[in-house]
């Protein structure tokens, strides 16, 4: 294989990887959206625990220790 014919193919890979990857995000961001429409997550509390991080706060969901 000629290194030209082998630079092409690395260029459309690539192309087809960033292509991916933008459907991935995309997709994603849609699902944090409607996990935060429908009421199954709230993202906003997952964004505060930077500043809420200390050792005696409150988690932000409580677990049950299931062994």
């Amino acid at each position: 294989m000629e290194l030209e014919t082998l630079k092409e193919l690395l260029g459309y890979g690539y192309f087809a990887f960033t292509i991916l990857l933008v459907f991935a995000m995309y997709g994603y961001a849609y699902h944090m959206y409607k996990s935060e429409k429908t009421g199954r997550k709230s993202y906003e509390k997952y964004s505060d625990i930077v500043l809420r991080d200390e050792i005696h706060d409150t988690p932000v969901e409580s677990f049950s220790k299931q062994c």
